[in-house]
């Protein structure tokens, strides 16, 4: 096995990032460009879009050139390569050729483990880009981000944040840019409620506020208004799971906790706390149960398992009012 390289070495002759966060992937391989650049302004890179990398490509490209400038080849969705073309990688790595950087992105998983695994063999310097699947996790990203940009923000105001903005990663970084930009000082709960208080409710957790409390026209109409102003559905469908689960955490949450401490325990700042407690009447377990299976089903739709996305977003909508009517002797 080659000696690893180590993980800071961002001109190491191969670099494995790994993993299906987009933006993760992204920056993995603009650092790799930018330090390579920096050590050589004349570097040239390839930025392979997936399937454009086939046999014989990959030795075309790193053979030596007549100016002997360094070059990053940058292979995307290595995990989808050709049998031919992944033995052509194979090759290249037990033979890595000089003043050359490979960075491979690879999805991770089975797929394709037999290239993930050589490249590994051959000591690569790897970087991890799962998804962020857990509320902790983002919640770290976003005070990473302030961190990155030298500027200090309060917790309560990286979980506002997130509330307003949800999971999106690249949308969560660019909100972060511009209250950096935009802002003085030390960033608290105030100043991103001034800046993106009213996006959360102009989009689906408007929706969703109203389907969970049982108000099927009203959510209906913002779910209209929300589809036509061009909110994706997938947003639609989190924000609806998101608001169906915040209850059933809340209703299975220690009653005679402080509030402070509730909401600690529960990930969410005080105020959100107070907003689901009053959403909770007409609420049981099995409300939950049936809503969070009509948002799944929902969510399967609009990623492609129906004509008709806006239609399914309807039932999920009129299903999770009627689940909010479970409590209520319906």
């Amino acid at each position: 096995m080659a000696r690893k390289s180590a993980p800071d070495d961002l001109l190491a002759p191969l670099t494995l990032a790994v993993g299906q966060e987009e933006l993760l992937l992204d920056r993995a391989v603009a650092q790799v460009v930018a330090a390579a650049r920096a050590a050589d302004p004349d570097t040239d890179v390839r930025d392979l879009a997936p399937g454009a990398l086939q046999p014989g490509t990959l030795a075309e490209l790193t053979s030596p050139s007549l100016f002997a400038e360094r070059k990053v080849v940058v292979v995307r969705a290595a995990q989808d390569l050709a049998a031919d073309t992944v033995k052509d990688v194979k090759a290249y790595l037990d033979a890595p050729a000089d003043e050359v950087i490979l960075v491979l992105v690879h999805a991770g998983g089975a797929k394709g483990k037999g290239l993930l695994d050589a490249a590994r063999k051959a000591g690569a310097r790897e970087v991890q880009c799962a998804k962020l699947a857990k509320a902790a996790e983002r919640l770290a990203f976003v005070k990473g981000e302030f961190r990155t940009a030298g500027r200090s923000a309060a917790e309560e105001a990286c979980r506002a944040l997130l509330d307003a903005i949800g999971s999106d990663l690249r949308e969560l970084a660019a909100a972060v840019g511009q209250l950096v930009a935009d802002t003085d000082g030390s960033i608290d709960e105030a100043v991103v409620a001034r800046y993106y208080s009213g996006r959360a409710e102009a989009t689906g957790f408007e929706v969703a506020d109203l389907a969970v409390t049982g108000r099927t026209a009203e959510a209906l109409e913002r779910l209209r208004w929300a589809l036509a102003v061009g909110q994706p559905p997938t947003g639609i469908t989190y924000a609806l799971a998101s608001g169906v689960r915040s209850i059933g955490r809340l209703a299975t949450a220690g009653r005679n906790m402080r509030p402070a401490d509730l909401a600690r325990e529960l990930g969410m700042p005080p105020w959100k706390v107070d907003r689901v407690r009053q959403q909770m009447r007409g609420w049981t377990g099995d409300g939950v149960a049936a809503a969070l299976t009509a948002v799944a089903e929902a969510d399967a739709a609009v990623k492609g398992g129906s004509d008709d996305p806006a239609y399914a977003l309807e039932r999920a909508v009129v299903s999770v009012s009627q689940a909010s009517r479970y409590g209520r002797g319906r």
